[in-house]
């Protein structure tokens, strides 16, 4: 059995809520056309509550 790799996004709010108000929106959709939404619900839980850490990027010249 493998283990589950983690990735991770560095996103500001605006992006953050961009992604959530895209994926609500295809989930609108998906439930107008009577197809399944567990997929896009699981992903809008895990945008929504996704833990939030603060970092600094240090630019350098190559």
């Amino acid at each position: 059995m493998y283990a589950k790799e983690k990735n991770y996004l560095a996103i500001d709010d605006y992006e953050r809520s961009v992604i959530i108000n895209s994926l609500n929106n295809l989930r609108n959709k998906l439930i107008a056309d009577g197809r399944y939404t567990d997929a896009v619900n699981e992903l809008i839980i895990k945008f929504a509550h996704a833990p939030i850490k603060k970092f600094k990027i240090k630019m350098t010249e190559v």
